[in-house]
């Protein structure tokens, strides 16, 4: 994928997601380059998140764990794979379709989209606060409303209501399980669910 291609799918996700999420699921890539795929956008917003709080100080909100890159990064690939399965195994009970890759194609790219949008908030940050708080907020808000409309059309659920019960039992289901996971591994997790 060349970078114009890049941009233009990152803008069709947002007027279209639909069908980006129909385009991406049938590219049916082999699980190697979802694996390799998977690994690149932990890195990238590992090296993103680590670029963040050298150009910010980190709040409480962040653990002091979290300030090592290597920390960070293992426990970012646990909580995107732990959402990957439970978007797939919550899927299920309410008639959904899809399979574990072709749920991880689109959390992984909404990852892809998480690093750009963490790009422009490093850039902007350091001379408005305000606006970049804004700009996650409106960012936030916008990526439920994607993935939602991904989640959709993977599970072929027929309602935006039922893809949304989706993703609120996927994400209630990943958080207990990781915060337990964590609590008793004796890290804290700090802000890494919301991150994801």
């Amino acid at each position: 994928m060349t970078v114009a291609g890049f941009f233009r799918l990152a803008f069709n996700t947002v007027t279209a997601p639909r069908d980006v999420a129909r385009l991406l699921i049938a590219m049916n890539l082999s699980s190697q380059v979802l694996w390799l795929a998977f690994a690149l956008v932990i890195v990238l917003n590992t090296l993103m998140f680590t670029l963040s709080l050298m150009l910010m100080p980190a709040d409480d909100l962040f653990g002091a764990e979290l300030a090592n890159p290597t920390v960070f990064g293992a426990m970012l690939a646990v909580s995107v794979a732990a959402l990957i399965v439970a978007v797939t195994l919550c899927g299920r009970p309410l008639g959904g379709q899809a399979s574990y890759a072709q749920i991880a194609i689109l959390v992984i790219w909404l990852q892809a989209l998480r690093f750009l949008m963490q790009a422009v908030v490093a850039l902007i940050g350091p001379i408005s606060l305000f606006l970049s708080g804004v700009l996650i907020s409106a960012a936030s808000v916008l990526g439920i409303w994607i993935f939602v409309n991904f989640i959709d059309v993977a599970h072929e659920t027929g309602s935006l209501l039922r893809a949304g019960l989706v993703l609120l039992l996927a994400v209630v289901g990943m958080m207990l399980g990781l915060s337990l996971v964590f609590s008793l591994l004796g890290v804290q997790t700090g802000g890494i669910p919301g991150y994801v």
